[in-house]
């Protein structure tokens, strides 16, 4: 084992003992990411929204959620290798686990980074062929996507207040790569909109997200009376949001849905 530098999507600069030994993943799409690498030896920590793949909720170390650590669990496990996201994570978290271990953060906004970070992963820990694997898989599959014919689309993340993704990322990102055109493109990150608002943008179709917020039919029904002439979908938040190897399922789900025809 040897000491290597790399740095990460945010321009942070770490040392590594190569390949880490103990990983702990911050963020949900690329603890999914490691295992598909192959590193089911190597995690030993992930959060308690680190649902996929599901067997490793029971079998590796909880050390908190996404925006609030358990630093004593993670101390117990003395990680080598800490990888986290800027949005996902809380900046104060991240500088104090900074200070004792290694961390490299991903700030993912459009395709490109997210492969970007795929590649890097693959190489902090010693698996860039399979890396290499998965880009390749992901980049075939959006190749076979069906283009719609452009419409104005709204994606909800969040109600009470309603909340959308606007430009600057990666959500807005896959919905341009599909052929939307974001009703909010506008408006940066994820603005509030009000009933008047989303009434105003009338948007041809309204995508409900069922992550963060979990969307289910009655707020299908509850949006109907807000905006009547648009189509209304619930869909899968992981699918448009999850920049990890996912990836590689998102095409065929974009291509299942109603609104995909060529």
């Amino acid at each position: 084992m040897h000491t290597e530098s790399f740095i990460d999507q945010t321009g942070h600069r770490i040392h590594l003992a190569h390949p880490p030994q103990t990983i702990i993943s911050l963020v949900p799409s690329q603890t999914e990411l490691l295992y598909h690498l192959g590193l089911e030896s190597a995690v030993a920590g992930i959060t308690r929204y680190c649902v996929h793949p599901t067997h490793w909720k029971s079998r590796k170390r909880i050390v908190g959620g996404t925006k609030n650590f358990d630093f004593a669990a993670i101390d117990k496990l003395a990680p080598d290798l800490i990888l986290g996201n800027k949005e996902e994570n809380y900046r104060e978290g991240i500088e104090t686990l900074r200070q004792k271990y290694p961390v490299w953060l991903s700030d993912i906004l459009t395709f490109p980074q997210a492969l970007e970070m795929i590649r890097a992963v693959g190489a902090l820990t010693g698996k860039q062929p399979v890396a290499e694997e998965i880009i390749d898989e992901i980049n075939g599959a959006f190749g076979a996507i069906k283009k719609i014919p452009p419409q104005k689309v709204l994606y909800l993340i969040w109600r009470k207040p309603w909340m959308g993704a606007g430009s600057n990322t990666f959500i807005h990102s896959i919905l341009e790569m599909i052929g939307f055109r974001n009703c909010v493109r506008e408006r940066q990150r994820y603005p509030e909109l009000t009933d008047d608002m989303i009434r105003s943008l009338k948007p041809d179709v309204i995508l409900l997200s069922s992550e963060p917020y979990p969307f289910r039919q009655k707020h299908v029904d509850e949006m109907k009376l807000l905006s009547p002439t648009s189509k209304i979908y619930l869909v899968d938040g992981e699918m448009f949001s999850w920049y990890g190897s996912r990836l590689r399922l998102a095409p065929a789900y974009f291509n299942s849905l109603p609104l995909a025809t060529p």
